[in-house]
């Protein structure tokens, strides 16, 4: 029988059969390696449970930026893939504050092309390529993103040892405009004076987990537990037709975040955002300044509530506040006239995409 080490809990333990991490554990049921698996894959589960999915604020105000606020820039974590979305001056020490690795981030969002969304995006494509980024930027954003950018990256980065890519996105019409084993991104139409668009994430629905103890207690193979998380029952050496409900447990609800920058008051975009467990919709002004909103194409804090109350979301973040506020307070209270589970964005806080179901 082959013979190898395997790592558990820092400490190597000798095992029989072999172990990967496509195939798992290779042997037959009296191995002695079988438990050290079945530990590991315990492990393994409860780690798929807990998985991050989190928003970090990384500046919230709008156009003037001041002494308290950043423009426009959030990082979000999704299984430890850090996706930045719009991209303010500023943002590489907003990044460094955070304790953000810059190098993490592969894939960057804009909304629209208004300075106090897209103006830190050449400083941050220069600083990774004197921190000898090799792997590939990916840049979504509206037509005329590259046009505009590629320009000043030609300039400003000349030698660069890594690639910048950008994928234009059709802010007219809501598509799935990014996709993985685990995710999806879908563009948001937005109504603001130049072409702009949200962004929602949407965690895909994980497989169930085995039930503890039924792989001992039933004798299943590594090889037909994919089977049995597909659906199918396990009949055991016995003859005993095991259903596969008995055998495992539900996953966890996918998880979903909503970013609405710059827009008017826009009600159609509830149906795209139905039910989902976190949004952050601008809410530049106060009901004292909705004339404002109306000519410039920005919302209130109230109707960032109305949005999130009609699409039945789990909780609402409010930003791109006015320089005109000296106390976001009075948005908040607006805001939770409405809808009750609103909070504010700030500089640094980080807030964890939870499921509502």
């Amino acid at each position: 029988m082959p013979y190898q080490l395997y790592l558990q809990a820092g400490a190597w333990i000798p095992c029989s059969g072999f172990f990967s991490e496509d195939s798992g554990f290779s042997g037959s049921s009296g191995d002695s390696g079988i438990t050290v698996f079945r530990r590991f894959r315990g492990a393994n589960e409860k780690r798929r449970k807990m998985e991050k999915f989190e928003v970090t604020i990384l500046g919230c105000g709008s156009a003037l930026p001041t002494l308290r606020h950043l423009g426009t820039a959030q990082v979000v974590d999704i299984r430890n893939k850090y996706f930045l979305v719009d991209c303010t001056e500023g943002v590489q020490l907003a990044l460094r504050r955070n304790r953000i690795n810059l190098n993490r981030i592969n894939t960057v969002l804009i909304s629209h092309l208004h300075g106090d969304h897209c103006f830190g995006l050449v400083g941050y494509v220069s600083t990774m390529a004197l921190l000898g980024r090799k792997a590939p930027l990916h840049v979504y954003g509206p037509k005329d993103l590259e046009k505009v950018f590629r320009p000043q990256i030609a300039y400003f980065c000349s030698g660069m040892e890594y690639e910048v890519v950008f994928h234009e996105v059709d802010t007219t019409k809501a598509a799935v405009i990014y996709e993985d084993r685990s995710l999806s991104i879908e563009s948001i139409p937005l109504h603001h004076r130049v072409a702009c668009c949200g962004y929602c994430f949407r965690e895909k629905q994980g497989r169930p987990h085995m039930r503890h103890g039924v792989i001992d207690r039933y004798g299943i193979p590594y090889s037909q537990v994919n089977n049995i998380k597909a659906g199918q029952d396990f009949m055991t050496a016995d003859g005993v037709m095991v259903p596969h409900t008995e055998l495992t447990t539900p996953p966890a609800p996918a998880r979903s975040y909503a970013f609405c920058s710059d827009t008017a008051y826009l009600p159609a975009i509830a149906d795209q955002l139905k039910g989902v467990d976190l949004l952050y919709h601008e809410a530049t002004y106060g009901e004292d300044n909705t004339e404002l909103a109306a000519r410039y194409c920005h919302s209130t804090a109230r109707q960032a509530a109305m949005i999130a109350k009609a699409a039945g979301a789990g909780k609402l973040i409010i930003g791109h506040y006015s320089q005109r506020y000296d106390d976001e307070q009075v948005l908040l209270r607006e805001a939770q006239e409405v809808f009750p589970e609103t909070i504010l964005a700030e500089e640094g806080k980080s807030i964890e995409v939870r499921s509502k179901r």
